[in-house]
């Protein structure tokens, strides 16, 4: 029920086809690439402890440290979008966690190697914006959903290349040869970035940036945020997103060996069905929005209940392990975090023109990672207070799920009739379009 519903073409869409798939799969590789770098560390939690010689707090000071500036920098890479367009934000995202990559590969010292995860966030925070952007410029309205999650399956791809990939890479070739290879990747992706990604396709030229005064960028957020559908796709995004993004990222593969006795062979295993899994989900997610968009808010809700429940029967299983089924189970479930914390873009998406849309996609991709760096030091905390206690110390993700939850039922109501305001709008404008 918005620019984004199925049937629904707005005066002076994109025309998409082959062309806008192969400029936008540009900007996807990108994408791809950050989200090895960005979540290499998952599988090299281990690694990172012996090599730095540091215990879980200090560990999860790599992610939360990475998390926290790369959530930061969402609302400001949001405005630098609206303002320079997709190819400069890109390039310069590339150019930071290629280095940041490479820093963590030749770091000596832990404080090295957080300064080096710090550049990596930088860059990393430049991308799905950017990608999102991207979509929206090239291809029409209608397909919004189905192209936001397709650029998030392949942000999983990159995942399921650090599971599968980096891992092996890891314990055959050793650390500082893993790392500084990847790294190359990086190298390939600026190539193409620079030689063949456009911002638009000719004839959709965005209208001339305005002032980009303080006054100005106050107004942007000011008015993104006012917007409720902004505000119900940030607390979308902060509830879906953290569960599997805190298991991925850092503490899966050591709840999985430490607290499961797993064999790390079988752990990596389990982290790559979560990704297997959110790839699947991811499409089916995507095909269901664009044709039911009034599904948005109950696939939400209903993964949130499900990962909720799956989470807690997990950590409160009588024994020392739970049952491989259940570990099956969970990490499935998981998989489905990731597509729904997407649909806090198809809240924001239709609420906000053109001209904003960098700004809100940065206020909704904020919440899931704020979400996640809290998670993420909340139980690095927690273990080291309880001697590494993993069911105190995931208990913390429920807090946040009623927060969240809390919010989303507060705000749902009064985003859908905001947008069917608009969509009777956007009916009057199109039928007085001049042919």
């Amino acid at each position: 029920m918005s620019a984004a519903s199925p049937g629904v073409s707005l005066p002076g869409d994109p025309p998409g086809g082959w062309r806008a798939a192969a400029v936008w799969g540009v900007g996807v590789a990108v994408y791809f690439v950050a989200v090895i770098f960005r979540t290499s560390l998952g599988v090299a939690g281990l690694d990172a402890a012996d090599r730095f010689d540091v215990n879980a707090s200090a560990l999860s000071t790599f992610s939360i440290l990475q998390l926290l500036v790369y959530a930061g920098m969402q609302i400001p890479v949001g405005l630098m979008v609206d303002r320079l367009g997709t190819k400069k934000v890109l390039t310069i995202g590339v150019v930071l966690f290629t280095v940041g990559q490479l820093g963590f590969a030749l770091s000596p010292s832990y404080g090295t190697a957080l300064a080096s995860r710090v550049l990596l966030g930088c860059g990393d925070a430049m991308t799905f914006i950017s990608v999102l952007r991207l979509g929206t410029r090239w291809f029409p309205a209608r397909r919004g959903p189905l192209i936001a999650q397709v650029a998030a399956l392949f942000g999983m791809a990159g995942n399921l290349v650090s599971t599968l990939v980096i891992a092996r890479m890891l314990h055959g070739m050793g650390w500082t040869a893993t790392f500084a290879g990847s790294a190359a990747a990086g190298l390939v992706v600026l190539v193409l970035l620079v030689l063949f990604l456009k911002d638009h396709p000719e004839g959709h030229e965005p209208p001339p940036a305005q002032h980009a005064g303080a006054a100005f960028v106050r107004r942007q957020i000011a008015a993104s945020w006012r917007e409720p559908g902004t505000r119900l796709g940030m607390w979308v995004h902060f509830t879906t997103q953290f569960p599997a993004m805190v298991f991925l990222l850092l503490w899966g593969m050591p709840f999985l060996v430490e607290a499961q006795h797993l064999t790390r062979e079988t752990a990596g295993a389990l982290l790559t069905l979560v990704v297997a899994s959110n790839m699947v989900v991811g499409l089916v997610y995507g095909q269901i929005i664009a044709r039911h968009h009034e599904a948005r808010t109950p696939l939400a809700l209903g993964t949130i209940g499900a990962s909720g429940v799956l989470w807690a029967v997990t950590i409160a299983y009588p024994g020392d392990d739970a049952p491989m089924w259940l570990l099956i189970t969970l990490c499935t479930v998981l998989g489905a975090c990731g597509p729904a914390s997407m649909i806090g873009f198809d809240f924001a998406r239709p609420a906000n023109p053109p001209e904003r849309q960098g700004t809100a996609s940065g206020i909704v991709n904020m919440g899931g990672f704020v979400a996640s760096m809290t998670t993420l030091l909340a139980v690095g905390v927690l273990l080291d207070a309880t001697r590494d206690d993993y069911r105190i110390a995931f208990s913390s993700v429920f807090v946040l799920q009623v927060l969240g939850v809390a919010q989303i039922l507060r705000l749902r109501a009064r985003t859908v009739r905001r947008e069917r305001e608009r969509l009777v709008a956007s009916r009057v404008e199109a039928v007085h379009v001049p042919v």
